[in-house]
């Protein structure tokens, strides 16, 4: 398992730590999400119901932790690994910090950068990390979230408001 980034509420490297140690300490780290879009619509995933936390959950196109300082880089990366996507429409539209106790041994402590890239085409889901993948109308994605809070993954209950005032606004 790779060491992810730990960081201040400023989001300032302070050292490495292993995944696994990261998440049963609950120290903070940085994280991106990432949410590709087009017209009023966004890619969502299921995630793999083995993942150790939030296993088959609907969350945003693509999170992950970056292994170095270049943030889109390791998003491109990943969107690679995990749904076979290939962009360079990638930016980050803002940050946050979240915490979420799963339990007493798991925790998410994340410092969480947002990152959106306008995109449609075809995705390969990578089946270890996804297994199922959908464009949702925002509005009824919206409406769903409110209505039904336990089928999504935390961090995109948190970030999904802004990613939609953002969408909207274009």
């Amino acid at each position: 398992m790779r060491d992810l980034i730990c960081v201040d509420f400023s989001d300032n490297e302070t050292g490495r730590i292993d995944k696994k140690s990261a998440h049963e300490k609950g120290v903070l780290h940085r994280a991106f999400s990432v949410v590709l879009y087009h017209d009023n619509k966004i890619l969502i995933q299921k995630r793999a119901s083995h993942k150790y936390h939030s296993g088959g959950l609907w969350a945003n196109t693509c999170c992950s932790h970056p292994r170095t300082n270049d943030i889109i880089a390791d998003a491109k990366i990943r969107l690679m690994e995990e749904v076979g996507i290939k962009t360079d429409s990638l930016h980050e539209i803002f940050s946050f910090v979240y915490f979420h106790k799963f339990n007493e041994n798991l925790y998410e402590y994340e410092y969480d950068h947002v990152i959106v890239g306008e995109w449609q085409g075809d995705y390969e889901i990578n089946l270890d990390e996804v297994s199922e993948m959908k464009w949702v109308d925002i509005d009824q994605l919206e409406k769903d979230m409110i209505q039904n809070p336990q089928n999504y993954a935390v961090w995109f209950l948190s970030l999904a408001p802004k990613v939609f005032d953002y969408i909207r606004s274009k």
